[in-house]
């Protein structure tokens, strides 16, 4: 006898759980879709088949494995409490993947509420672009208990190719944290390091594949290539406001600790600044290019100052 497929529910609908849902149900899995905005939920609905539910409770109440995908820990705070929360619905035995990335202690918080209804909460964010969730090579950044994350790593295996598993429940964010305080200064780097050279008369475009075929080829300098080369025409993969949420985030957590973050301080005066210009809703990597661009030009034309345009 052959075991029925565990049904999903997917929690939010953004960038990279929206490529989620497609896979899962190219799989062969139910899964129930809610958002916030509605319109999201309906339209990959009419793309892949999944059913939509009109609240949180209504999605966890008819799944195995719950899925969140939220924007910060405001609106996974929403989600979870209330009389339509997902507290509210959740069956007992079902997992919840926390995929948000959200302050770890904000998961530790929420752990014994979900256990107290019989299930388990897995810490579960995970690393990669809409391209590598597009093509289920995402990694998971696990924290919580073992088990649980062998119960649901087959349908991990359909979103990602490396599951990476820290110990209790908060690490999975923690490594989360981690992982983007380098890559936003990646970032930062990789647009200085751009700039300066279309400052001395070089290609923009010639300059990127530079990058691509040198020693800072890292797969983030290799994804993010149209973006920064042709930033006003590629996808956006996260927003600059996202961006500066997971630095306060990080900042918060490393101050908590006490970990020096020099990197992170100077980072994050180039983040406000484009925040500042009201660039929130762009590329929130490539955009640091462009204001970097646009800080040499104003500083091109002050009287007395070399010009240094070309």
């Amino acid at each position: 006898m052959i075991d029925a497929l565990p049904t999903l529910a997917v929690i939010g609908i953004g960038r990279i759980s929206r490529p989620m849902v497609v896979r899962l149900r190219r799989a062969g899995h139910s899964v129930t879709v809610t958002n916030r905005t509605r319109v999201r939920a309906l339209d990959v609905a009419a793309e892949t088949g999944a059913c939509v539910a009109g609240t949180p409770r209504e999605a966890a109440s008819s799944a195995d494995i719950v899925i969140v995908c939220l924007t910060d820990d405001t609106a996974v705070g929403e989600v979870y409490h209330g009389p339509d929360g997902i507290l509210a619905g959740v069956r007992p035995g079902t997992t919840v993947l926390e995929t948000s990335t959200i302050a770890p202690q904000t998961v530790r918080t929420l752990a014994p509420l979900v256990l107290g209804r019989g299930a388990t909460l897995l810490d579960t964010p995970v690393s990669g672009s809409v391209e590598l969730a597009t093509r289920g090579e995402l990694t998971f950044l696990v924290g919580g208990p073992k088990e649980a994350l062998d119960r649901v790593r087959p349908i991990m295996d359909v979103l990602a190719t490396r599951v990476l598993h820290f110990g209790e429940s908060g690490s999975g964010g923690i490594m989360k944290l981690a992982i983007n305080s380098l890559l936003l200064s990646m970032a930062t780097a990789l647009a200085e390091a751009l700039v300066l050279a279309e400052r001395t008369g070089i290609d923009r475009a010639a300059a990127y594949d530079a990058f691509t075929q040198s020693a800072a080829a890292a797969p983030f300098v290799l994804y993010n290539r149209d973006n920064f080369v042709r930033p006003r025409e590629a996808a956006i993969h996260m927003t600059l406001s996202l961006v500066a949420k997971d630095l306060a985030l990080i900042d918060a957590l490393a101050s908590s600790v006490g970990a020096p973050m020099a990197q992170l301080d100077a980072n994050r005066k180039l983040i406000d600044q484009a925040m500042a210009a009201g660039l929130e809703d762009r590329d929130g990597v490539s955009v640091l290019a462009e204001l970097l661009r646009h800080n040499a030009m104003a500083q091109a034309r002050q009287p007395g100052e070399p010009n240094r345009s070309h």
